[in-house]
């Protein structure tokens, strides 16, 4: 089955939040961990498709099913992320952007989250912004090795967790 890349839109907020629950702990379902499945995604994924200042991609199947998402924010949307948690300042200060990319298990280790990212990258090239970061969960081992492939680095003065990639250093 073919899969392309397009960008999100607010129709795609359900698929998206769906996604979100079923990577939410460490990469695998976090179904068991909430009363409220729709939580993940109201937090981490729906904002993004919605406010007028963030934007995603989607990875959709032929058949119409969204199977993947990246979804970066501005320092706007990061402040909101700031007040919910205590993010330290070099985090925030080592780029405007910060990113976050959710595929589903069927749809991993297949080139699509690096496809993804380089899709994020070319964006925000363009509109002049110079790296993006992250938070990953520590126990998500895969995701820290798939970050360090793409070149995103600890961030110093930062917990562990926290990685960014600088857009000079990107080798596509």
């Amino acid at each position: 089955m073919a899969i392309k890349i397009r960008p999100a839109s607010a129709h795609d907020a359900p698929a998206l939040s769906r996604i979100c629950l079923l990577t939410a702990d460490a990469g695998q379902t976090a179904e068991h961990l909430h009363d409220f499945p729709e939580l993940p995604g109201l937090v981490w994924a729906v904002p993004y498709v919605n406010l007028p200042t963030t934007w995603g991609f989607v990875m959709e199947e032929d058949s119409g099913d969204i199977v993947g998402y990246i979804v970066p924010a501005d320092q706007h949307y990061t402040q909101l992320l700031r007040k919910m948690r205590v993010l330290p300042e070099t985090t925030l200060a080592f780029a405007p952007a910060h990113l976050h990319i959710d595929i589903l298990g069927s749809h991993q280790k297949q080139g699509w989250g690096r496809k993804l990212i380089e899709t994020a990258v070319e964006y925000l090239r363009c509109e002049g912004v110079d790296g993006v970061w992250l938070v990953m969960n520590p126990k998500n081992v895969n995701a820290r090795k798939f970050y360090e492939r793409l070149g995103f680095r600890s961030i110093e003065g930062s917990p562990e967790n926290h990685v960014g990639l600088k857009f000079d250093s990107w080798a596509c």
